[in-house]
């Protein structure tokens, strides 16, 4: 019993340490690279979208719901929400293919599974990773501590 409240102490304190805060803050994107593949005929298309556009490959449509990736310091991971489905030619019905995330990095982890089509993400576009503050953009000014060398 002295063990079992030993541990409920250590698990709350490591909750304090590791916490849902420390993990990745994954920022959002304006737009995502894709790669789609026609199995039979062998096509491939490496196509630029807007996030929350949707994006017709063959006979699926490529819905783009969010494309997130962590900030530039950490391990670069392209993350995506998709939702994929196909519309039937002969009776204009459609059915879901896919719907969910799609990582770049694994994309045998979260992947579509269709007999004819492949997708999959290669990037999240849009952002500038070096982005300044107006602020902070560097002026032609010398800093106080520079001077002229002497000669």
């Amino acid at each position: 019993m002295k063990y079992f409240g030993l541990l409920a102490v250590l698990c709350f304190l490591s909750g304090g340490i590791i916490s849902p805060a420390s993990a990745l803050d994954y920022e959002e994107y304006p737009s995502i690279r894709l790669r789609s593949l026609d199995k039979i005929t062998a096509r491939t298309l490496t196509f630029d979208a807007q996030v929350g556009n949707t994006v017709k490959f063959g006979d699926i449509y490529i819905k783009i719901l969010s494309c997130r990736k962590p900030p530039p310091v950490e391990k670069t991971e392209a993350a995506a929400f998709l939702q994929i489905w196909q519309v039937d030619k002969s009776n204009k019905e459609s059915r879901w293919i896919f719907s969910g995330w799609m990582f770049a990095s694994s994309p045998a982890l979260s992947g579509m599974d269709h007999p004819v089509y492949d997708v999959w993400v290669i990037d999240c576009l849009g952002k500038d990773p070096e982005e300044l503050p107006k602020e902070a953009i560097p002026t032609d000014k010398a800093l106080p501590d520079e001077g002229t060398i002497p000669e």
